[in-house]
């Protein structure tokens, strides 16, 4: 533990660029490692990109064939051998964000398995100093970029609040294509000590244009959530605000959804696209809302939410109508049948990886061309509070 607290101390001392040379030289001199390398995984969760002071100057490894994928892909220490080598691959994740992964290389001789744990609080503290250094410094954020973003992507990308999110209660996965020219399509999530808030939103228009009016909902809704307001006022006064500035000639469509972490209460309000879907013991069915207007459509639209309850074991999957929509070349939308096929086939995937896997079925089931809108994909597994302690599930209240 002496050697792990040396390390925390250094990261926490070191500059925001120098985290990665601190790391490795206190591994170095703690554990012997002959080299460190930290690569995190880009936009679009293909590939994992080396940390380092010139940009891209090596190349990237898959996620879905390589050791350091294996790992981040399992979220567990991968250790791999060559003639004169060993190396222990650990994912670096925080609070359920998948980041990255760390790799150290050893002398062949050393045995990695009795330092996994140490290396792996060590990878972990490493992507907390990360997170921080973010505030000043774009080392990381370049890192990630396996091409440019268009400045739409720019926007939506430094509005998210993450990938995914873990919490004994929950587990939360999100993704949106193209990722690098993503405009419209946005998520959005906060939890406090009882409650889960979460936004799937989706601004009309395109590029530029649809990137500044989902900013300005999301935080307006930001806004009003922060002062304490209930579900309808967050919906009405980003309402306001979409409207005072567009007059009605742009809006935006959003699902909000407030969980109860002890109940599973579900507080929800749909004003305009994003649609639901749950899967419960095998069976997916869409769980359906009384439509109302979307933010902006109209001066002071006034909005009611509904009620329905998630039980332990509920997963649930969220999707803009760049997933809904989307045609196969025969003309049968994806949400007609297909959507609930590839959420039936993934239910034993975790909650972060469904999102990828249902985007990358959707990308086969439209064929060649290139999709017409935005896709976003957000999965979320329930489990409450105290289910894990086998208490009896709530019954579904939903209408």
């Amino acid at each position: 533990m002496d050697e792990i607290t040396a390390v925390e101390q250094a990261l926490r001392r070191a500059a925001p660029h120098m985290l990665m040379s601190v790391v490795e030289e206190a591994l170095r001199e703690h554990y012997g490692a002959r080299r460190v390398e930290l690569r995190l995984a880009d936009y679009g969760l293909r590939s994992l990109q080396l940390v380092e002071r010139v940009l891209h100057a090596s190349a990237p490894v898959l996620i879905h064939d390589s050791p350091q994928g294996r790992a981040f892909g399992a979220q567990e220490p991968y250790v791999t051998h060559e003639a004169d080598t060993a190396s222990a691959h650990l994912p670096v994740t925080i609070r359920g964000d998948r980041m990255g992964v760390l790799t150290v290389t050893m002398p062949p001789d050393r045995d990695l398995d009795p330092l996994l744990p140490e290396l792996r609080h060590i990878s972990e503290a490493l992507g907390h100093e990360i997170l921080v250094a973010e505030r000043d410094t774009d080392l990381y954020v370049q890192a990630r970029r396996a091409t440019r973003l268009t400045l739409a992507a720019e926007m939506q990308w430094q509005l998210l609040p993450g990938r995914s999110c873990a919490r004994p209660e929950f587990a939360l996965g999100a993704h949106l294509e193209p990722a690098y020219a993503i405009f419209g399509d946005n998520y959005d999530w906060s939890a406090s000590a009882d409650h889960l808030t979460l936004t799937v939103t989706n601004g009309m228009g395109e590029g530029i244009e649809a990137a500044l009016l989902t900013n300005l909902a999301i935080n307006a809704l930001r806004n009003a959530r922060r002062a304490g307001l209930g579900l309808a006022d967050q919906a009405a006064l980003a309402d306001q605000a979409v409207f005072a500035q567009y007059r009605g000639s742009a809006y935006v469509s959003v699902l909000l959804l407030r969980f109860d972490l002890a109940t599973g209460e579900v507080e929800a309000l749909d004003a305009g696209s994003p649609r639901l879907w749950r899967l419960r013991d095998r069976s997916v069915e869409p769980v359906s809302f009384e439509a109302q207007l979307p933010l902006g459509m109209f001066e002071e639209t006034a909005y009611v939410p509904e009620r329905f309850t998630v039980r332990p074991g509920d997963r649930l999957l969220f999707g803009s109508d760049g997933v809904y929509d989307a045609e196969a070349p025969n003309g049968e939308s994806y949400g007609e049948r297909a959507l609930a096929r590839a959420l039936t086939s993934t239910r034993l995937l975790p909650p972060t990886q469904v999102p990828g896997a249902v985007l990358r079925e959707l990308a086969t089931y439209h064929g060649d061309t290139a999709l017409e809108d935005d896709a976003l994909v957000v999965c979320l597994d329930w489990w409450g509070r105290g289910a894990r302690q086998d208490v009896t599930p709530p019954e579904d209240t939903r209408p």
